[in-house]
């Protein structure tokens, strides 16, 4: 590959032009998507750009929730692996990792504990806990999760009292309990690692058709993670590829020549403004969704906002902001989490406007926009505002390349098992 002066420079921009070579040598009969997925083939996914960390963050198994929530908000991350520390020094790369925690899973964790069980309501059994180790204030702010108005119209809907998070943060409670207590509950993903040599096709297909939202990169020898290809790496990497001969085949047309949205208004979860943000981010993890859109009260079509999985990370690293609500609603979550960010100088597409794109739209608009926001989802609209569609990173892979018909083989038996208590 020769890069000429002038030509960006861009780790991402130099993997882009020698997609274009291997491009230009494929048989002309074949199809745009058979070219790019045997271009994608040919490349390892050693030479994806390495991450913006010169170190990949692991968290420690013996770490606690306060701690592992720390890390995560200082490096910015949604999610780490998590090592095992009672793993024996020469353990392989596979029994070293006991998996993926997300912050979202701490406080899906946390929800879980308000949840009905065995005939008890569990808040109560949860607000005892926390009342034994700390004290009958926050235990009275647990038992406050469930709102008789709205549980009577919605059975099992969290409600949680606006000061809740914040007590909850200063608890023993959440001080003590160790990471690897919540290994295999609510979005602890399996350890699933590429090798170094592996394909970028096999690292696109994992992360669109088998859902993953990011993939370890381990170095066998090493026994250790030498990086970590995320979703919006790869919006990254489009970006910079988007005048670049090969890409122009799908990135000059419309969404809808080439069947975007995949998912119609119709099929969209959405949650009332008015609602227990809680319930929001319950519906998420049972429908395995990344956000939902915010509609007004009394329903309808035309979107007010939107809370995504990742937000989640703002009822623990900044719990004082709901003290003043009887309740933290959708509405009053945007609302406070919004204050928050601008108070902070903080910028976030998903707290501010809905982000959106109507279906005339081309693909490269869509992914300038998604990566300059570095979000992973955007709500196609219609003139009015009414949603129309939904369109996710895993959508646009889907419509550049395709699983070959036996492709990963026994791929998949190298996997660590999830555990059997798993509830991802």
């Amino acid at each position: 590959m020769v890069v000429e002066e002038g030509s960006p420079k861009s780790p991402e921009a130099k993997l882009g032009l020698e997609v274009e070579d291997l491009w230009d040598v494929q048989e002309p009969q074949l199809s745009p998507t058979e070219k790019l997925n045997a271009c994608f083939e040919s490349i390892p996914v050693s030479q994806f750009p390495q991450t913006s960390s010169s170190e990949v963050i692991e968290i420690r198994s013996d770490a606690s929730l306060g701690e592992a929530v720390r890390l995560l908000s200082q490096n910015k991350l949604l999610s780490a692996p998590v090592v095992d520390v009672d793993a024996p020094e020469d353990s392989s790369w596979i029994d070293r990792y006991l998996g993926i925690v997300e912050f979202a899973g701490i406080v899906v964790w946390i929800l879980h504990q308000s949840e009905k069980k065995d005939g008890l309501d569990a808040a109560e059994v949860f607000a005892r806990a926390l009342q034994e180790s700390t004290g009958p204030a926050v235990a009275a702010a647990a038992s406050g999760m469930s709102s008789p108005r709205y549980r009577s119209s919605q059975p099992g809907s969290p409600k949680t009292a606006g000061n809740f998070f914040e007590l909850l943060t200063s608890s023993d409670f959440y001080k003590n309990t160790k990471v690897k207590d919540i290994s295999g509950t609510f979005r602890w993903a399996p350890f699933l690692a590429l090798q170094p040599s592996n394909s970028f096709l096999t690292m696109l297909l994992l992360l669109s058709k088998y859902r993953m939202k990011s993939v370890p990169v381990v170095d066998l020898g090493d026994r250790k993670i030498e990086n970590i290809i995320t979703q919006s790496a790869v919006f990254h990497m489009l970006e910079e590829c988007v005048d670049l001969q090969w890409f122009k085949s799908w990135g000059s047309k419309k969404l809808h020549e080439i069947g975007l949205p995949l998912m119609k208004s119709n099929r969209i979860i959405k949650v009332e403004e008015d609602e227990p943000v809680l319930q929001a981010f319950k519906i998420m993890q049972e429908k395995g969704v990344g956000g939902v859109p915010v509609v007004a009260s009394g329903g309808g079509n035309k979107a007010v906002g939107n809370i995504s999985i990742r937000d989640i990370q703002f009822l623990l690293i900044a719990p004082e902001i709901y003290k003043d609500y009887r309740s933290i609603t959708a509405k009053n979550f945007i609302t406070a989490v919004k204050s928050y960010l601008e108070k902070n100088q903080k910028g976030s597409a998903l707290m501010s406007e809905m982000v959106s794109c109507r279906k005339d739209d081309t693909l490269k608009d869509v992914i300038l926009k998604l990566d300059s926001l570095k979000i992973h989802r955007i709500y196609v609209v219609d003139n009015e505002g009414k949603l129309e569609g939904l369109i996710t990173l895993r959508d646009i892979i889907s419509r550049l390349v395709h699983e070959p018909r036996g492709y990963f083989g026994d791929f998949f038996d190298g996997i660590l098992p999830i555990p059997q208590n798993s509830r991802v």
